[in-house]
């Protein structure tokens, strides 16, 4: 009975080794997990982020711009209609001659138009500070 004894207590520090370095070895996996899925969190963030920041700028940041200005078809038979599509960056007016309907700033926006005759149109867009950009835009009418 002795040498059992003796040897549960030459066996208990090792066992207790053991299972402090398994918990060790645990504790660090569920640490590094962590730490790496944080880690890919905030460079997703930052990939957010900078996408947006890319597509603010494409459309023209916080500077008055006209981004599209266009017309389908751009030749009509009399009587059919044709359709003219717009968009506008940091606007704070949109006009267009001569008036079809009213108009208001967007990043895009398509409306209906029935030119008897063949048309220019002249889109005007002003920002908050008065600067003004215009663009213009033919529609031919065949008869």
């Amino acid at each position: 009975m002795g040498d059992t004894r003796t040897f549960v207590a030459r066996l208990l520090p090792l066992l207790a080794i053991a299972i402090v370095a398994g918990v060790g070895y645990d504790g660090w996996i569920f640490y590094s997990r962590w730490r790496d899925t944080r880690d890919a969190e905030k460079a997703s963030v930052r990939r957010e982020a900078e996408d947006a920041r890319h597509i603010v700028d494409a459309l023209g940041g916080d500077r008055l711009k006209i981004l599209d200005f266009y017309a389908s078809p751009k030749t009509i038979r009399r009587g059919q209609s044709a359709t003219i599509c717009y968009g506008v960056n940091a606007a704070q007016s949109v006009r267009l001659d001569p008036p079809v309907e009213e108009l208001h700033p967007a990043y895009s926006r398509c409306f209906q138009v029935t030119p008897r005759q063949d048309t220019a149109y002249k889109l005007t867009v002003v920002d908050r500070a008065g600067h003004t950009l215009t663009q213009d835009l033919s529609i031919q009418v065949a008869p």
